[in-house]
């Protein structure tokens, strides 16, 4: 598989933001590309429609690190996410697009409502975040074709100036983003 170093629907809405993200902007942007691919390589078969979705899901999905300036950030990145919708008159997938980005930091496997594309962009996150440690079998080349094509730009360095912030604001609860309970399966 070819690494793709541009999706046009996130970049469009990534450079919407890109002066409140400002000096971060290009390790956010690379984090997003770099997700995007991870995510059509474990779906290879993916369609226009679910493309798009994960790229709006995933131009947004930490967005409210710089427009809210907190940790505790999904609400308000899916909030942010929602209103981009309803302009687009895409509120249609409003609410896939809110679970994919409320589940990204499940501690688990997702399992509920539009759980295939809510999956893929968890698995897809992690890759990201752990630096390829973890695979979910994506082969390491590819991983390190899309780390090279799309460098972390001081990416990892920004979530911890954001954890650090968390710590002084509330030190008895520096990962408020993680989620430990699937919010959407009743069962869980």
């Amino acid at each position: 598989m070819k690494v793709n170093t541009h999706y046009p629907i996130a970049e469009k809405v990534l450079l919407e933001y890109k002066i409140k993200i400002d000096s971060d902007f290009i390790g956010y942007r690379n984090h997003v590309m770099r997700m995007l691919n991870y995510c059509h390589y474990l779906l290879p078969e993916i369609d226009e429609v679910q493309s798009r979705k994960l790229q709006i899901a995933a131009a947004f999905h930490d967005i409210a690190l710089w427009t809210h300036d907190r940790v505790d950030y999904l609400v308000p990145s899916y909030n942010e996410c929602k209103k981009y919708l309803i302009d687009k008159n895409m509120e249609d997938i409003a609410e896939e697009v809110q679970i994919i980005i409320d589940m990204h930091h499940l501690i688990g496997t997702y399992q509920g409502p539009y759980e295939e594309l809510t999956e893929i962009f968890r698995k897809a996150d992690l890759v990201d975040f752990s630096g390829g440690l973890i695979k979910f079998g994506i082969e390491p080349s590819f991983i390190k074709a899309v780390n090279s094509a799309l460098p972390n730009a001081g990416f990892h360095l920004t979530l911890l100036r954001f954890t650090f912030k968390q710590l002084l604001r509330k030190p008895w609860d520096p990962l408020p983003m993680m989620r430990r309970k699937n919010l959407y399966n009743k069962s869980s």
